[in-house]
């Protein structure tokens, strides 16, 4: 008799050990529960910890509470200046309404997902390129808003969405890099030709003071013999001041020649006898012969009337001779 009691408490005993272990849940930190008993949503949402339920009558599901990083698969679309790329981005999303979560929707994370990439699609044929590339700031809480507009009645919460790449064809990335390094170039430029004028309009201060003190521009000469001699080069190359340069071709030219032959001569007549290698000319145009001494008898000097030059001819009373000529290039009277 005691033999059975003994056996049907130790088999009591073990039944209630097997119920308990079937009734006993336990939900860790992050996690929260949901009572289904019989079917239906029983009571509200368990906390963590250990909780009781009834084998075979209730069915309680967890629901992780933590934040959900879902990637988003690239899309391939056609923005509104029709260039062709591919996006891919990656949300995050956490559950705030375990039970919505559960009875509004089949698969929360697929559902999410899904409207993830539709509305990414949606986003790319919205924008144009340079805002896909520039402005991602701004297409990332336009993308947030889209996805979160539906997921708040699926008990969910988008905290972030963010594009993470844009793939361009090769040909746009050929296209972008050369219109980004003539932009480089064009900007050099412009910084280069600003550079030019303001060392242009410096030089010129630095040369009206020069001007001003010739003194200074021999000094900034030695400054630069200086420089150039203190990097101990073998070849020294010496500007010389083009004042220097004037100043020698002034000191050897020769005088003028009036200056070297003295005064002119002066006739009788007024006029100024101009003196030459050739001969003798006046100021009123008319040349005189260079006397040469021969060793013939004196020569009478012709009066000069204001005409060509005249020969003397001497009246003997004959008829008139034609003058002869002489080979020493002397008039001759005869």
């Amino acid at each position: 008799m005691v033999e059975d009691l003994l056996v049907a408490v130790a088999a009591a005993g073990s039944a209630g050990v097997v119920y308990l272990a079937a009734a006993v849940r336990v939900i860790k930190q992050y996690e929260r529960g949901v009572l289904f008993r019989l079917g239906r949503v029983s009571g509200g949402v368990r906390p963590p910890g250990l909780n009781l339920v009834i084998p075979f009558v209730d069915r309680l599901q967890k629901v992780n509470m933590q934040i959900v990083t879902l990637p988003v698969p690239a899309q391939e679309g056609i923005t509104r200046d029709n260039v062709t790329v591919r996006v891919d981005a990656v949300v995050y999303f956490r559950v705030v309404d375990a039970t919505s979560a559960l009875v509004k929707v089949e698969d929360y994370k697929f559902a999410v997902s899904q409207m993830a990439q539709t509305s990414l699609r949606s986003i790319i044929g919205k924008s144009d390129l340079d805002d896909l590339l520039s402005d991602r700031e701004k297409l990332n809480q336009g993308l947030e808003l889209m996805i979160d507009s539906p997921a708040v009645g699926w008990g969910i919460q988008v905290d972030r969405v963010e594009i993470k790449d844009v793939s361009l064809p090769d040909t746009m990335k050929r296209s972008m890099a050369r219109q980004a390094e003539a932009d480089r170039e064009r900007r050099a430029r412009i910084i280069n030709a600003d550079a030019e004028l303001q060392a242009s309009k410096k030089l010129a201060e630095a040369a009206q003071q020069m001007a001003e003190t010739p003194t200074a521009l021999q000094l900034r000469l030695l400054q630069t013999v200086m420089a150039v001699a203190a990097e101990k080069n073998s070849t020294l190359v010496l500007p010389i001041p083009v004042e220097l340069l004037h100043f020698l071709e002034r000191g050897g030219r020769p005088a003028p020649p009036d200056q070297e032959r003295g005064p002119a001569p002066r006739h009788t007549d007024g006029g100024t006898e101009e003196r030459t290698d050739a001969g003798s000319r006046h100021t009123d145009g008319t040349s005189r012969l260079p006397a040469t001494d021969t060793g013939g008898p004196p020569q009478v000097p012709a009066t000069d009337t204001g005409g060509p030059p005249q020969v003397p001819v001497i009246d003997t009373g004959d008829p008139p001779q034609t003058p002869l000529t002489s080979t020493d290039s002397t008039p001759q009277v005869t």
